[in-house]
């Protein structure tokens, strides 16, 4: 029999705030977290606007010590977990630590690090890099530090699908739960990846946005759109079994009811023709789910704002959905946040969970021009209050890669 998995704790920082109930607030007031890049000198490189995290304190999480052997991408995901977890209310002594796993993903690791190491490798000779190097780049680390830092003694794994990585995690970690094998999971993605060579990289593939004005670079689904804005940040959720939640008197956010993961077998970089992949990855999911396409009254869009990606998502939407999606509600977050790649996914499904929890939809901000390629509702500008039963979350990765989360009222 299949258990019923849901949402008790929630943790999250991003461009947008540095906490998850404040990250959702600036979605819910549509707040724009793109600005001028300042973790490096942008003169030399054309793409000059990112969605940073401002402000965060991570000595306020992580002793100073430990700070120094953790690459950007893990102290934002330990940042986030500590979050989540004072948020769960989980007591780690009461629990049987083997039932607690931790599926933590990042599309790309600990990428500053191995431009500064790389640097001095190339000043004082390769063997004198730090000792830390190898643990501090590589994409699993995130999940190793939390599993450690809280006991988790389970299933600890990082899935890396490109900028499906975070939905992916939460994904894997509700049918580790539904089908048995732990009773609590803690998920999500982080990524931090503003960096000379990151965006240098996504700028020569033409898929990043090199404006100067941050009210016209992350517009997604606008027929002005020209590329993504690169965000960074971590979003982390605790998922646990219900009866367990209800035996602790955990609070719920929500349910998750289902999951779908598949891929178009396409192309490295851009979607299937009319998105037929996505289509299909968000039926798997309706499927999954036992929800008709009706039941769904939102989509958080992977809407990245390039110009194929919101096309061929319009299309699979259509696809999915029927004469139904007409009347869906669709919007991107990344308007607001940019788009934090491997971290996307998990940031997105605290806001879908949060829109399905507050009957409120976040809106698609800073649009201006329609596109008749996406010609959907896109809660252009002003989020809208609306009862929702379920909302659906979706991530479409380099590679080919589709994630589909939908989440529930508890109960519903």
């Amino acid at each position: 029999m299949k258990r019923k998995v849901v949402v008790t704790g929630i943790g999250a920082v991003t461009p947008i705030g540095n906490t998850a109930a404040e990250s959702w607030q600036a979605a819910k007031e549509g707040k724009c977290g793109i600005a001028p890049i300042t973790h490096y000198d942008t003169s030399s490189q054309k793409a000059k606007l990112a969605g940073e995290v401002k402000g965060l304190n991570v000595e306020d999480y992580i002793d100073k010590r430990e700070i120094r052997k953790m690459d950007r991408v893990t102290q934002l995901a330990m940042v986030a977990a500590h979050q989540a977890m004072a948020d769960s209310g989980l007591n780690m002594e009461a629990e049987d630590a083997t039932r607690c796993g931790v599926i933590v993903s990042s599309g790309i690791g600990g990428l500053s690090t191995i431009e500064s190491e790389h640097s001095k490798g190339l000043e004082k000779g390769f063997d004198r890099v730090s000792p830390y190097f190898i643990p501090m780049v590589i994409s699993n680390m995130p999940a190793g530090h939390i599993a450690i830092e809280f006991g988790f003694k389970g299933m600890c794994s990082c899935a890396v699908t490109a900028c499906a990585s975070g939905s992916n995690a939460i994904g894997d970690s509700f049918r580790q739960i539904r089908d048995g094998y732990a009773d609590v999971m803690l998920c999500g993605g982080t990524e931090a990846s503003i960096t000379p060579l990151g965006v240098g990289g996504f700028t020569s593939l033409k898929a990043l946005h090199t404006g100067t004005d941050p009210q016209r670079a992350s517009i997604p689904f606008d027929a002005q759109r020209s590329g993504f804005v690169m965000g960074e940040g971590a979003g982390i959720l605790i998922l646990e079994e219900y009866e367990h939640a209800k035996a602790r008197g955990a609070k719920i956010y929500g349910e998750i009811v289902g999951y779908a993961s598949n891929c178009d077998a396409h192309h490295i970089t851009a979607p299937a023709p009319g998105g037929e992949g996505a289509a299909r990855c968000m039926k798997l999911a309706l499927e999954d789910a036992g929800l008709n396409p009706e039941d769904i009254g939102y989509i958080n869009a992977h809407g990245t704002s390039t110009p194929m990606n919101d096309a061929c998502e319009t299309a699979a939407i259509k696809t999915a959905f029927g004469d139904y999606a007409q009347k869906l509600c669709v919007s991107s977050t990344k308007s607001m946040t940019g788009h934090l790649l491997g971290a996307s996914g998990a940031v997105e499904a605290i806001f879908t969970v949060m829109a399905v929890k507050d009957d409120f939809i976040p809106a698609t901000i800073n649009y201006k021009e329609a596109d008749p390629a996406c010609d959907l509702d896109i809660v252009p500008n002003t989020g809208r209050q609306c009862t929702l039963k379920a909302a659906m979350s979706n991530s479409l990765g380099f590679g080919g890669h589709n994630a589909s989360l939908i989440f529930a009222k508890e109960g519903v």
